[in-house]
């Protein structure tokens, strides 16, 4: 759901994202692995990776974090126990403490998604594939929502400072990944084949991704003055998007754009 009057003044562009409630516990994700993305207007934006709990819940990740490439800090590897986690008592969702006066907030479906609200933005997880390819079931005509579209710079420590807005697109996705992007007026803003990130030399390996993040399909163009950088992710009807540009070199100061998208498949 698109609202336009979110945040502490009223006054936010945000997406709701909402699951079925139920009563939930830690050991709802035991044992269950996820590919992630945060929806986020600061820390540089994209950021996509694999996180895997164990018997107790506890959260083993490894992530890339395109943002972090202009200071040689791209890919992270990470986790905490299940123990930090404390189940609310309405026994719906879960909260764990930041240690700074927030607190993360956890809620999902055993066999579905797995997501973290937190100050920072919303951490969207998705069930691992059982392989590494393009599931062909996934293909079809899908309407999203884009938010946002930012423009910062590549400033280290710091978020973006550009504008937000929200907008409307149709992705048609083929039965062999090929994928393509439009906007409300027929303008075509991305054509492109997707990669598995499995298959992707540049994010999967030695000193990089430490997961092959079944499910999670990339693919990446670079000219002699940019690169971009796109993950999409799927579940069941839904599907997940986001988009990173920046202007080469990739240094401090530089500027970049990005973007998110949710979809819903069209039925046929």
């Amino acid at each position: 759901m698109q609202a336009a009057k979110a945040g502490p003044n009223h006054d936010t562009l945000a997406l709701v994202t909402a699951v079925p409630k139920s009563t939930i516990s830690i050991a709802t994700w035991a044992n269950h692995d996820y590919n992630y993305m945060p929806f986020r207007t600061s820390s540089g934006g994209v950021e996509v990776g694999s996180i895997s709990l164990d018997a107790q819940a506890s959260i083993r990740l490894t992530s890339y974090w395109p943002y972090g490439a202009g200071q040689g800090n791209a890919f992270h590897v990470g986790g905490f126990p299940g123990s930090s986690f404390q189940t609310d008592p309405s026994g719906s969702f879960l909260v764990m403490s930041e240690g700074n006066g927030t607190s993360d907030y956890v809620f999902g479906t055993a066999n579905g998604i797995f997501a973290m609200d937190n100050p920072n933005g919303t951490i969207l997880c998705v069930r691992k594939a059982a392989a590494k390819d393009f599931d062909p079931i996934f293909a079809g005509t899908y309407k999203a929502i884009l938010l946002p579209e930012n423009r910062g710079a590549n400033r280290p420590g710091k978020g973006s400072d550009g504008t937000t807005g929200l907008s409307n697109a149709t992705m048609v996705i083929s039965a062999d990944a090929q994928i393509t992007v439009t906007d409300t007026s027929g303008t075509m803003l991305v054509q492109a084949s997707l990669t598995p990130v499995a298959d992707a030399a540049y994010l999967y390996g030695s000193n990089e991704l430490q997961d092959p993040c079944f499910g999670l399909v990339t693919f990446r163009v670079t000219t002699a003055t940019s690169r971009r950088d796109v993950f999409v992710s799927f579940m069941d009807r839904a599907i997940l998007f986001s988009f990173l540009k920046v202007n080469l070199p990739w240094v401090a100061g530089n500027t970049y754009d990005y973007l998110y998208r949710v979809g819903l498949k069209c039925r046929a």
